[in-house]
């Protein structure tokens, strides 16, 4: 490949130091982060994933320390993707009471999601441009703090403080559409 990965303080060419870089880390990574948090191992991998395509992509500078960057960053990335649960209270259907399952057909079931609908389509045309194309950009479409910086040439913190403005504002205008 021709990609190059930055080990030491000199660039290598990825396919001489698959035993010395990055991929040399992966397993290790997943183990170490999977042991010390409450996270499942797909949330794991994605956080490894997302920082090893930053660091691939070029946007990092010289990393002297390969494994201890790629620690810190993991920890950090997970930190995130900790907090941004939090910000949004999200239940699994599975977990759901009978009484709040949406997949339940009522009469009224296609009313409410309308109206649903109309309001988180109102809750969002109030919001700023950024704070709402952040927002659905990460929630609805998936894609990363990171990758969503880099489209708006903005820092990872911006990301987050759009996506907690966010949250905040729709928790506001859609509370009476939770169920009680």
């Amino acid at each position: 490949m021709a990609a190059s990965f930055i080990q030491g303080a000199r660039f290598v060419s990825q396919s001489s130091s698959l035993k010395k870089g990055w991929l040399a880390h992966y397993g290790e990574l997943i183990g170490t982060w999977v042991r010390r948090t409450d996270s499942v191992t797909h949330d794991v991998q994605d956080a490894v994933h997302d920082v090893i395509t930053t660091m691939l992509s070029g946007t990092t500078s010289v990393i002297h320390h390969p494994r201890a960057y790629l620690h810190r960053s993991v920890r950090n990335q997970l930190t995130d993707m900790h907090r941004h649960a939090q910000v949004l209270d999200t239940v699994p259907l599975h977990e759901l009471q009978e009484d709040e399952h949406p997949l339940l057909s009522d009469p009224d079931a296609a009313v409410r999601t309308a109206l649903l609908l109309a309001a988180l389509k109102e809750a969002l045309a109030e919001l700023p441009l950024k704070c709402r194309q952040v927002f659905i950009w990460h929630r609805l479409e998936g894609y990363t703090q990171q990758e969503i910086a880099h489209k708006l040439g903005i820092s990872v913190n911006m990301v987050e403080k759009y996506m907690i403005r966010a949250a905040r504002h729709l928790r506001q205008r859609l509370h009476s559409h939770a169920p009680h």
